[in-house]
C-alpha cells in the first residue's frame, strides 16, 4: 500500500507513529495522534491506514499487546499489573485484545514462558521502559539474572 500517501506527509505520519510508540501506556486518541502529525484526524486516519495497513488505534493496540508479551515473559508482574502498565484500564478489555492477537489468554501466555523473571519491584523502581528489553535477544541494556540471584545489566 506504500506509495498511495503523498511523500510530504510520510514524515508527519512517522512522527505520529513515534508518539504512539513512546506513549503507548498513556491514553491516546485519534485527535491527539493527528495533532502530532499536523493534519486533520480524518485525513490522518485515511493516510495512516493506507501507509501502514492498519488504523492508528489498531497500531497502538498492537504495540500495547507486544509490550505486554514482553512484560509477561520477562517479569514476575501479575496480569493485572501488566494491564495497567501498558495502558489499559479494564482487565477484561486487555484480556480480550491479548487473546485475539496472541491466541491465548495473558495468564496462559505467562505460564508458557520459562526462564528467570525480573522482579516487579525492580520494574517499578527503574521505570517500565528502562528495565525490560523489548526483544529477548536484545544485547545492549538487557538485564539478566546472575548466579547469586541478582539482576545486572547485560554486555
Amino acid at each position: 500500500m506504500a506509495g498511495s500517501v503523498p511523500v510530504e506527509l510520510l514524515a508527519h505520519l512517522r512522527r505520529a507513529r513515534d508518539v504512539a510508540d513512546r506513549n503507548y501506556a498513556e491514553p491516546l486518541d485519534l485527535a491527539g495522534l493527528a495533532a502530532a502529525a499536523g493534519v486533520s484526524k480524518y485525513h490522518f486516519l485515511r493516510c495512516f491506514a493506507a501507509e501502514y495497513g492498519e488504523t492508528p488505534m489498531q497500531y497502538v493496540t498492537r504495540r500495547r499487546i507486544e509490550r505486554a508479551t514482553d512484560l509477561l515473559r520477562a517479569t514476575n508482574l501479575t496480569v493485572t499489573e501488566v494491564c495497567g502498565l501498558v495502558g489499559y484500564s479494564s482487565l477484561g478489555s486487555f484480556s480480550q485484545r491479548f487473546t485475539e492477537l496472541v491466541g491465548m489468554s495473558p495468564s496462559e501466555y505467562q505460564r508458557t514462558q520459562a526462564g528467570a523473571r525480573i522482579p516487579g519491584c525492580f520494574v517499578f523502581m527503574l521505570g517500565l521502559n528502562s528495565a525490560i528489553p523489548e526483544k529477548p535477544s536484545e544485547p545492549a541494556g538487557a538485564y539478566r539474572r546472575t548466579d547469586d540471584d541478582t539482576i545486572e545489566e547485560g554486555p
